[in-house]
């Protein structure tokens, strides 16, 4: 059954926590990204280990691949479930940062590869050399490569995951940013779905922010959503 994760876009370590135990038993996974690690660090990581949850460290590695697999050896450390990296770094920063995974056994973190941010389209594409492909035939390019070289899933638009749970291994884990409630605003994603047509083309996990941290009531929203997905 797919999970929902909360996407901490907040400023601070204490907002963090505040939001965290606002939302309660509703949500068990929450995403920390740049924005709120660079602010804390890894302090707010344990923070919301501490209050029993699970976190999904969204930071996109993209570095030679002894500096990613010393940087997932320190994610694995302080407890996190996934962690990303960039596809685009190559076969060799792909393998390290999953094989440092694999040396915490089960408690090690989930690496998951990112091909194209869905804040992306075809013209955004052309515009950093991309010639000739569309977002989903780039994502299921590089989502190919990136699970050929160890990788245990992707953060993917909903839109392509339908296509790509058809191509890749049993297993794989699918990601998804870019998702909100039927009727929602879209803010700065351009390539987004439903939570229900998200899970029913193949998301395993959906990243939702503003929706719920948001909300009069993030605890309610949080539900309602968990509803929409089948949960």
């Amino acid at each position: 059954m797919a999970e929902l994760i909360v996407a901490l876009d907040v400023d601070s370590r204490a907002q963090a926590e505040a939001k965290v135990k606002e939302i309660g038993d509703a949500v068990g996974f929450y995403k920390i990204g740049l924005e709120l690690f660079t602010a804390e660090g890894p302090d707010v990581v344990k923070a919301v280990k501490d209050l029993g949850k699970r976190v999904f460290l969204d930071l996109k590695f993209h570095d030679i691949p002894r500096t990613v697999e010393r940087a997932v050896r320190s994610g694995a450390r302080l407890g996190v479930d996934l962690m990303t990296i960039h596809s685009v770094g190559g076969r060799a920063m792909i393998g390290a940062a999953a094989a440092a995974a694999a040396e915490f056994g089960e408690r090690g973190p989930r690496i998951l590869a990112v091909t194209v941010l869905t804040s992306l389209d075809r013209t955004d594409l052309e515009d950093v050399g991309i010639a000739g492909r569309s977002p989903a035939e780039q994502v299921l390019a590089m989502a190919k490569f990136a699970t050929s070289c160890g990788a245990h899933g992707l953060v993917c638009s909903p839109k392509e995951v339908g296509a790509l749970s058809a191509e890749l291994p049993s297993g794989t884990l699918f990601v998804t940013p870019g998702v909100r409630p039927a009727g929602g605003d879209v803010g700065d994603q351009k390539r987004v779905a439903t939570p229900a047509d998200a899970v029913r083309d193949g998301a395993t996990h959906l990243v939702v922010g503003r929706p719920i941290l948001c909300a009069a009531d993030p605890a309610a929203a949080a539900r309602a959503i968990r509803a929409e997905m089948g949960m």
